[in-house]
């Protein structure tokens, strides 16, 4: 099927699908022309980023051919952000890329007070000065984990969520790691590298498969990605959380995240830079 558009009951979110890609967008100001040019966008996306997979799935490298497309650029340009020693595709950003292509053509068409695209739980913004946002982070169970506050003078424009519970394969053993960043490309494949990042390797209760053996045409190719972790010590979850800490702290010191939430079984983390987001202190966990 292609892409299908209809507004939600009510009548001021439209909801856009096609495939896996699942938007909720969100406008105030003249929000019919925003809608128009949301849709417009949406309805040849998918086939634009399909057309370049083969060089969206290879993995970024200094010999890396940037692709052609619009969004398929965003999300070879956030990638790109992350290489050097990270193991990334431009396929990490996919969802955080298209939040932001229909997200820019709808501020290109029309001036807007606030704006989302919510792809998935990958969120593209705009705030208008003297506009705020707030969202709660929410558990794959559906338990409230924390809160995000953005205000229009701040620089987070993008919000996007990673784990083993989401939709992508995962390296590590996160629940879920929220980030914020400039653009949502950006903090989508921050959120999959520091989710990677979360991990034991060698434990007895973590599961192992090999990407393609879980997904036929994976980009990860035969990487082991978590197919199951069973219940672990809060020493060995504080353990794991803080290695993918460690990453997203350098990332914070580079200037290419805002901040991050990391969860894994009822205990949490947060980078040095915590502005943007509220994480209640976790109850003593039972070893």
């Amino acid at each position: 099927m292609g892409p299908t558009a209809h507004i939600l009951p009510c009548g001021q979110r439209m909801h856009l699908q096609h495939g896996p890609s699942d938007l909720i967008v969100y406008a105030e100001g003249e929000r019919d022309r925003a809608f128009s040019a949301a849709k417009a966008r949406f309805d040849t996306i998918i086939a634009e980023v399909v057309s370049e997979l083969d060089t969206l799935r290879k993995m970024i490298s200094p010999l890396s051919t940037a692709p052609k497309g619009a969004a398929a650029r965003r999300m070879h340009d956030a990638a790109t952000c992350f290489g050097g020693e990270q193991v990334v595709t431009p396929m990490a950003a996919v969802a955080g890329a298209i939040a932001d292509e229909v997200l820019a053509a709808m501020t290109a068409q029309t001036p807007l007070q606030r704006a989302y695209v919510n792809n998935g739980g990958d969120i593209a913004l705009h705030l208008a000065p003297g506009t705020a946002f707030s969202t709660a982070i929410m558990g794959h169970d559906g338990t409230q984990l924390g809160t995000i506050q953005i205000d229009g003078a701040d620089p987070v424009r993008g919000i996007a969520t990673s784990g083993r519970h989401g939709r992508s394969l995962s390296l590590g053993i996160a629940d879920s790691v929220t980030v914020l960043a400039e653009r949502a490309a950006q903090a989508d494949v921050a959120a999959t590298l520091i989710a990677n990042a979360v991990d034991l390797p060698g434990h007895s209760a973590i599961h192992r498969r090999p990407a393609r053996d879980v997904i036929e045409d994976s980009d990860l190719d035969d990487l082991p990605v978590v197919v199951g972790c069973g219940p672990l010590t809060s020493k060995d979850a504080q353990r794991a959380l803080t290695k993918g800490q460690s990453l997203a702290n350098r990332f914070a010191v580079a200037k290419l995240i805002s901040g991050a939430g990391l969860f894994l079984q009822g205990q949490s983390m947060t980078t040095q830079q915590t502005n943007f987001l509220t994480i209640p202190t976790p109850e003593p966990a039972h070893v």
